[in-house]
């Protein structure tokens, strides 16, 4: 007996919308709409377009009814669901993530398929849903938030620590056959589902995220606390860490927490607290901005000692914020290169996948590990990694663990 497939659309394919694409074109139909054609050409040409391990192994060797397409149409016109995975930057002037690509979206999807049922993947404020419901008039929206690592993003699908889902009276039964549709694709078997209302999932998604940059501030600042005492931030972590209500994870120092999620995450969950009391929120974004600010100090000193006289040259290796990404979006590393070089620092830079020069930084980039190491003094990486053994005498990191 053949069992009828669902049909889904998942517009857009980074990291969330790969991953969720693969995930359920495991068990439906699934059509992937980016408007980045080479994206698009690698996904059909089973060839990841994103810097994930899972995701380039699934695609190479797992049967997946997956197709990709640049037309919007073409995706979305037989979708019982259609996935919006697209991003929200938070804007600096608004202090608000910019939903508008996330609300164009919508609207383009219901003009041309006014049956299906929009499930919202990409980050939004509390109180989003509500209010894009009423603007559209459209009552078929669910939000389904992901809690995903970045080059770890299909795993943390096949194995989910939970599925959360928000909705309203009139959409419960989509919410429960959406969670299903998810759980049947996992390898993980009992995974727990949470359906509530539209804004205690978006809260759920801000809180969650905060969390764990909060935790990654708390490390960072026990570690610049060791530092400044000369004690062994290891021996101090370690017996922290050895408490069970505590934990092992996200405990290795950093140069700040970064990437696309925790940032602005954390800012539009300040935003969201706005006349309601707060302390801790405005804390862990401050707390931030200090351990960059410290960590340029700290590289500035290491470096002088390692060459006296003339200012000494500071070579960075990756602007990636973790191991085995290609995202440096973000990254805390950018804010300490921007510190460093205020200070009049001579900094150049290794990023083999760096196709296009940031036009927040004005340095000096090469494309030869040998040259970064020939012509730096210095060098300094969020993680340390085997291709620096050979001058780990002049590395600087805080890399303690030496993993993510």
């Amino acid at each position: 007996m053949t069992v009828q497939k669902t049909t889904i659309a998942i517009i857009g394919i980074g990291y969330v919308g790969l991953s969720v694409s693969i995930l359920l074109a495991r068990s439906n139909t699934v059509y992937a709409m980016d408007q980045n054609f080479e994206k698009i050409q690698n996904l059909n040409q089973r060839i990841s377009p994103v810097q994930d391990l899972y995701a380039e192994k699934f695609l190479k060797e797992e049967k997946l009814d997956l197709t990709g397409t640049i037309h919007l149409e073409n995706a979305i016109k037989n979708a019982k669901y259609t996935l919006v995975c697209v991003p929200t930057d938070y804007d600096q002037s608004t202090q608000c993530f910019d939903t508008s690509i996330v609300e164009d979206v919508m609207s383009q999807v219901i003009q041309i398929n006014p049956g299906t049922c929009i499930v919202i993947k990409s980050t939004v404020p509390v109180g989003f849903v509500q209010s894009i419901k009423q603007k559209l008039s459209f009552e078929k929206i669910l939000y389904a938030p992901e809690f995903l690592r970045e080059s770890k993003a299909l795993y943390d699908n096949l194995y989910p620590s939970r599925i959360v889902v928000g909705c309203d009276v009139h959409t419960q039964k989509q919410a429960r056959e959406f969670s299903n549709l998810c759980m049947e694709s996992a390898l993980k078997k009992n995974v727990p589902v949470y359906i509530m209302g539209y804004s205690e999932a978006e809260a759920v998604k801000l809180f969650s995220n905060t969390y764990l940059a909060l935790r990654v501030a708390f490390f960072n600042e026990l570690d610049t606390f060791a530092q400044v005492h000369h004690m062994q931030t290891k021996d101090v972590i370690e017996g922290v860490c050895a408490d069970p209500r505590i934990g092992h994870d996200y405990n290795n120092p950093s140069f700040g927490y970064g990437g696309y999620c925790l940032p602005k995450d954390s800012k539009q969950l300040l935003a969201n607290f706005k006349r309601i009391p707060q302390k801790m929120i405005s804390a862990i974004i401050s707390s931030n901005k200090t351990r960059k600010d410290f960590i340029a100090e700290d590289v500035l000193h290491f470096a002088l000692s390692q060459k006296k006289g003339d200012l000494p040259v500071i070579g960075v290796y990756r602007l990636i914020m973790k191991s085995n990404s290609d995202n440096f979006r973000h990254s805390a590393m950018r804010g300490v290169i921007r510190r460093l070089c205020e200070n009049g620092a001579d900094v150049i830079v290794y990023e083999p996948l760096l196709q296009k020069k940031p036009e927040d930084l004005a340095l000096s980039f090469v494309s030869n590990l040998n040259e970064l190491k020939e012509k730096s003094d210095v060098i300094i990486t969020n993680r340390m990694h085997p291709d620096l053994e050979d001058v780990k005498d002049r590395v600087y990191t805080r890399d303690i663990f030496q993993k993510d």
